[in-house]
């Protein structure tokens, strides 16, 4: 039996997972002593209890995808919202260097995929529905060529196969990236870990002036921000606008050369909006507001995403994807280790950049932020970091993938 959450039950739901999720980060020692994000950990037990409860009473729950994707949207505005021009030319030269390294990552996951797929004697398609199609692109990509496989080159359950390999990725990336860059942090001494006292008294110091050093949007989601009710109101303001002008453009440029996902639309509204407000009207933008909103939607997301999980879809996957899925992670872990850590200058930043790239490469930009909150939560910030990998992750990446994916197929066409 399957039951249906509204919006209501679905958001006391996440908040109740995001809650056992802070609780078990503040009393388990190895959940922050690796840098585990609060809803990856609140929502893996969260997920594990409805494989139980569905394994043992068949019952289910279908959570509220419209405030899902909601969240999801008011997350990729608030990264746009975040993003002028000073900051996009700050980013420079190590923005297009960590995009040359994501890119040629994307080439070695699909190579992985088809070639393990074809070697296991499946359609090699199948490699590339485990490889860029979910693990970078996640379950909306995984939705939207799931259909076409299963219509135009007669891949059957293609559909489903994504979605459980999207699910393996979106856990499987929220945790690696932490202990991945711990150990990057330590091995290299690049940074020295704060104490529980140390991150407290840092949370507790509140941002109240616009141009605070201290202040960077996503960096450390627990620390206080001084907003206003105006403030507020506003930014709901640009927020709906953003969300307004995505989904305007989504049904515009449908079936053209330039149709894009709706939260690639999304953050690209928050961009011009952020810009043309900011840099005609001279109209004064309230970052401290911009960024509790994306925090708090960026968490409700990823909670709802986990919660929403059916591990026992991944009971269906066969012996051979498992093994083609593993071996996208080891791949996933030496790269980061290996290539983004080294080609990014072997620093803290590129510690913080490996755990990002290891959170979007295996499953979404969501992710990558958590990741990167965890660590820059003990070790403390890295700007370039948080203006390099929402950039990459929400925007450039997608534009890659969907050419990389759309070149393959043309060969199988």
């Amino acid at each position: 039996m399957e039951f249906t959450f509204n919006a209501f039950y679905t958001l006391i739901a996440a908040v109740i997972v995001l809650l056992l999720g802070r609780f078990l980060v503040n009393r388990i020692d190895f959940l922050r002593r690796y840098n585990i994000p609060e809803p990856v950990a609140g929502g893996l037990v969260a997920a594990i209890i409805s494989l139980l409860v569905y394994n043992f009473f068949g019952y289910s729950i279908t959570t509220s995808a419209d405030l899902q994707k909601s969240f999801m949207l008011i997350f990729f505005a608030s990264i746009g919202l975040s993003a002028n021009f000073a900051k996009l030319r700050e980013g420079g030269v190590g923005l297009v260097i960590f995009l040359v390294c994501v890119a040629t990552f994307i080439l070695i996951q699909n190579a992985v995929g088809i070639g393990l797929a074809t070697a296991l004697g499946l359609n090699p398609l199948i490699g590339l529905i485990a490889g860029s199609i979910t693990l970078t692109g996640g379950h909306g990509t995984a939705g939207a060529w799931g259909s076409i496989l299963e219509t135009k080159f007669h891949i059957e359950g293609a559909l489903a196969l994504g979605m459980a390999s999207a699910t393996f990725g979106l856990i499987i990336g929220g945790v690696i990236g932490g202990p991945l860059a711990k150990f990057l942090i330590n091995r290299h001494k690049l940074a020295t870990e704060m104490n529980k006292e140390e991150v407290e008294n840092r949370d507790e110091h509140q941002i109240s002036n616009q141009g605070d050093d201290e202040f960077i949007a996503f960096e450390h989601p627990h620390q206080v921000r001084l907003i206003t009710a105006d403030n507020a109101i506003t930014t709901l303001g640009l927020f709906a606008a953003c969300l307004a002008f995505a989904e305007f453009m989504t049904a515009f440029s449908k079936d053209t050369w330039y149709e894009l996902p709706t939260f690639v639309w999304t953050l690209g509204g928050g961009v011009i909006l952020r810009n043309v407000l900011e840099g005609i009207f001279k109209v004064n933008i309230f970052d401290r507001a911009i960024d509790v909103f994306g925090n708090a939607s960026l968490s409700l997301y990823l909670a709802m995403a986990l919660l929403s999980l059916k591990l026992w879809q991944l009971a269906d996957l066969a012996g051979p994807l498992m093994v083609i899925l593993t071996a996208q992670t080891l791949t996933m872990g030496l790269y980061a280790a290996f290539v983004t850590f080294r080609v990014m200058g072997k620093n803290y930043d590129a510690a913080v950049l490996s755990a990002g790239h290891c959170g979007f490469g295996m499953g979404a930009t969501p992710t990558a932020v958590a990741n990167m909150q965890a660590i820059t939560n003990m070790y403390g910030p890295s700007h370039k970091a948080f203006l390099i990998v929402p950039l990459c992750g929400a925007f450039f990446v997608d534009l890659i993938n969907a050419t990389v994916i759309q070149t393959i197929l043309s060969f199988f066409a």
